[in-house]
């Protein structure tokens, strides 16, 4: 049996639905026994807790072949990280107490710079599941292709601001279903020690590339705009944001280059879904 956390969420799901498809038990790690129901209807077991509460993430991973480890995204951490650091603190409890089989976290694209950014969320559960006694897997995925959901209304609309410049600069970007398919795959296999996969998509993707799969879907032209630097810490803190350093600091990272895969593009894992079969299906579904 498996435990998934996140399973509410497009990538949580797809891994418990690869896995179900694959013959393997299924344990749902919800923080809601309600949001279980979908799953339970599924055969999947049911485990209620939050990553708060140590305990219930004892029960959640006590018994259980492998443990499928995502945090929530936190675009806007207070200073010092304090939210990631409780979190490594109730699961490395709950991991110590439990003793899964094995682990396999979804961690990012550049968990390895040292150099300040939103990343160091990952990076600092990394270095924490490295130290805990079972076989642990990172699989560092790239720039989620379904982050483009947010630009369907503006390339609707024929202009399409853009963070990620310059306009022309490609990306490693990955989307959730291959994602999905390599974690199911890792926890399935056996290995020693800790490993890193890191995964990417079939090809590397700008913002003048997503422009053009938009213009594609909506038959007419879209232009993509570069969002000027200097305005970008008014604009997140003008959208509520206390902190907004690390998201700068975090795109100042994408768009020089300094955040990559360790390994580099000949290294990386490669799925198979590309950029306009995911927005194909952002903008189907927006519908």
């Amino acid at each position: 049996m498996f435990a998934v956390m996140g399973i509410t969420g497009q990538v949580g799901g797809k891994v418990a639905g690869n896995l179900l498809r694959a013959g393997q038990a299924v344990r749902a790690v919800v923080r809601e026994a309600s949001k279980a129901e979908p799953w339970t209807t599924l055969g999947c077991q049911a485990a209620v807790a939050s990553f708060d509460d140590p305990a219930g993430l004892t029960a959640a991973f006590k018994g259980v072949e492998g443990v499928f480890l995502m945090i929530p995204p936190d675009y806007d951490p207070a200073p010092g990280f304090l939210h990631i650091r409780a979190i490594i603190d109730s699961v490395s409890q709950a991991v110590e107490a439990s003793r899964p089989g094995k682990l396999v976290f979804l961690s990012t694209v550049g968990a390895q710079v040292e150099e300040f950014s939103l990343l160091h969320n990952s990076r600092m559960l990394e270095a924490a599941l490295r130290t805990l006694p079972l076989p642990t897997a990172f699989v560092r995925a790239g720039w989620f292709m379904e982050n483009a959901a947010w630009d369907i209304e503006a390339a609707r609309s024929g202009i399409m601001p853009s963070f990620l410049q310059p306009l022309d600069h490609p990306l490693p970007m990955v989307a959730t279903a291959d994602i999905a398919r390599t974690v199911a795959e890792v926890m399935q296999q056996s290995w020693t020690g800790t490993r890193v996969v890191e995964l990417e998509g079939p090809a590397r993707y700008s913002a003048n590339d997503i422009a053009a799969a938009f213009a594609a879907i909506f038959a007419h032209p879209v232009q993509a705009e570069p969002v000027t630097r200097d305005s970008w810490e008014a604009r997140f803190r003008a959208e509520g944001m206390q902190n907004p350093e690390p998201r700068i600091r975090m795109l100042d990272g994408f768009n020089q280059g300094w955040i990559d895969f360790e390994q580099g593009v000949r290294g990386s894992r490669k799925g198979t879904v590309t950029l306009p079969t995911v927005l194909r299906e952002l903008v189907e579904h927006a519908k």
